[in-house]
């Protein structure tokens, strides 16, 4: 069984993703979530050989990435996943970007769909998939929701 609880992947800065600012660009956050989701894939049940046998895949509908600190070359980052809420066909998550000291650096909410490959359509998770799904809400069931989910962009009028 996954432990859902603890970090899902580990990324270290890589030199290629420090900026002219001198940390870590805007896109590379943005790809460290998407190797998360990879890695959540993976843990799911949907890895390569999950992903051919079911002939199902995950799309990301919808990302809110807000960026809190810095993050610099050769530093260690943890990815933590949290499972907000989901369907037979979607997932509302939320990830955490830590560094070494448990700071928060970034944090990611996204919409994710399950896809059947072959009809290039929507389509329930399948059962074994989603039975993981359940377990890992299970686990995470006395966590709040965090502060930053549900935010919306936009200028506040004074």
């Amino acid at each position: 069984m996954v432990d859902f609880t603890k970090p899902i992947t580990s990324e270290t800065v890589q030199r290629e993703w420090v900026d002219y600012n001198g940390h870590m660009n805007d896109a590379a956050y943005a790809s460290v979530f998407s190797l998360a989701v990879n890695k959540l894939m993976e843990l799911i049940g949907l890895d390569e050989a999950g992903r051919e046998h079911f002939q199902y895949t995950v799309y990301t509908l919808e990302t809110h990435l807000c960026y809190l600190k810095e993050a610099h070359e050769g530093e260690e980052l943890d990815i933590t996943f949290q499972l907000l809420d989901y369907d037979a066909k979607r997932m509302h998550v939320f990830f955490f970007m830590t560094n070494k000291n448990g700071e928060e650096l970034a944090v990611s909410e996204q919409m994710l769909m399950g896809i059947d490959i072959k009809e290039e359509r929507p389509s329930p998770f399948p059962e074994e998939v989603y039975d993981v799904i359940k377990a890992a809400s299970k686990q995470q069931e006395s966590w709040s929701v965090p502060e930053r989910a549900g935010r919306k962009i936009g200028i506040r009028k004074k």
